[in-house]
């Protein structure tokens, strides 16, 4: 199962289907920050029990669900956007996708209801590698990694299938993988 690509910031990193860490079990992990020192990123479809007012509770109609983006710091709130017209801030990690901004602006479309669910999404915590770690998974075949995804995929709310989808995604190569049970003993 080994990945051709390397990672960078805006690749998308999937988990083997039997890996065994319970912070990573079936993830899909974009790459904020990929460099030689070391790599940031968010696991995008592991939702945590949390609502964004739950963390800020003055924050007018923040609905939005929170996500677990990783086992580094998870007393730190964190997101990634596709609405730079709106937040004028942001780190552009791929086209149409923008790693943090201004949370003093968010407050302010927050509170007029300028902001909608398919537009940016909140993570608790990141995915952190220091120089070299992720290499070396994606080496032991733990990670595959693909730049070839819609930027609508990072905002689904369909968290439970979009490691089905994104690995079918990476094509017929990988698409049997999509099938296999969580656990092989189950087969």
């Amino acid at each position: 199962m080994l990945s051709l690509l390397k990672p960078k910031s805006g690749s998308l990193i999937v988990s083997e289907p039997f890996m065994s860490d319970p912070n990573f079990k079936r993830s899909v992990v974009l790459l904020t920050e990929c460099e030689e020192a070391g790599a940031v990123g968010f696991i995008l479809n592991q939702r945590s029990n949390l609502l964004l007012n739950d963390l800020i509770p003055d924050l007018k109609g923040a609905d939005f669900p929170v996500y677990f983006g990783g086992p580094v710091a998870a007393d730190t709130l964190h997101f990634v956007h596709s609405c730079y017209d709106k937040l004028n801030s942001g780190l552009k990690i791929r086209e149409g996708v923008f790693w943090g901004g201004n949370f003093e602006t968010i407050k302010i479309l927050f509170n007029n209801k300028q902001l909608n669910h398919q537009e940016i999404k909140f993570f608790v915590g990141y995915s952190g590698w220091g120089a070299g770690q992720l290499n070396e998974e994606i080496d032991q075949n733990s990670w595959l990694v693909t730049d070839k995804y819609s930027p609508e995929v990072i905002f689904v709310e369909d968290e439970e299938n979009l490691w089905r989808e994104v690995v079918i995604g990476l094509g017929p190569k990988y698409a049997h993988i999509a099938n296999f049970p969580e656990n092989p003993q189950w087969n």
